[in-house]
């Protein structure tokens, strides 16, 4: 799988789980005793940047000199609040302030992913 699967893949599991979420907050969705998807998702999302950025490190690191290493500098920035989010309570405004700063760092990696 390349490097532009990857981070498109990181960037919509990091959207439905801000969107899930999101619903949730608002009381569109109630996830009652299926809490853990909005859990299994945060965990996609993270190994998906993770694998997404070590797979165009890993990739450069081998010789392949057109590997664009910019959507992961750009996406590296991420980790920092996705490191944090888990410790604070999903039900303050504070935990969905902290997941949206993650997202100009996944907007870019994508646009980056993606550009000629």
């Amino acid at each position: 799988m390349g490097p532009r699967v990857l981070f498109t893949a990181a960037a919509t599991s990091y959207a439905l789980n801000c969107g899930l979420g999101a619903s949730v907050a608002a009381g569109v969705v109630h996830t009652g005793r299926f809490r853990w998807v909005h859990h299994a998702l945060y965990i996609a999302t993270s190994i998906l940047a993770g694998t997404a950025v070590g797979v165009t490190v890993l990739r450069r690191g081998l010789g392949r000199a057109e590997t664009d290493v910019r959507p992961a500098v750009a996406l590296l920035p991420a980790a920092v609040p996705l490191t944090l989010i888990p410790r604070i309570s999903a039900r303050t405004r504070g935990h969905a302030a902290l997941a949206l700063v993650a997202a100009p760092f996944y907007a870019a990696a994508l646009v980056l992913a993606w550009r000629r």
